[in-house]
């Protein structure tokens, strides 16, 4: 119960968007969590105003999205990337997006 109590109270600013959380419970019944940034593929689909991606997204495109939403995503997730440059976590952005099916406009 305290969990829920504790979850809810960091995650209620975030209204419906998916957060990750790395839970951690000990043999005395403490536990700890860390919230996560939301999946890249969310963001994605809440920037493009999708539902979901393209089952075939080499042929079939479901949205697009800006540069300059690219480089927004990319700030969100980079705490969470396994890289320190932004442009080398736009490129991971970029990537994610093309196998959604999403296009990427100037």
């Amino acid at each position: 119960m305290e969990f829920c109590k504790q979850f809810n109270a960091q995650t209620q600013k975030m209204g419906e968007t998916l957060v990750p959380a790395v839970l951690s419970i000990y043999n005395d019944r403490s536990f700890t969590f860390i919230l996560k940034t939301p999946p890249a593929s969310e963001l994605i689909k809440k920037a493009a105003g999708v539902v979901k991606g393209s089952g075939v997204p080499n042929k079939e495109k479901v949205g697009s999205i800006t540069n300059a939403q690219v480089t927004e995503i990319a700030k969100t997730k980079l705490p969470d990337l396994n890289t320190t440059s932004i442009q080398a976590a736009e490129m991971i952005i970029k990537g994610t997006a093309r196998s959604m099916g999403v296009d990427i406009k100037d």
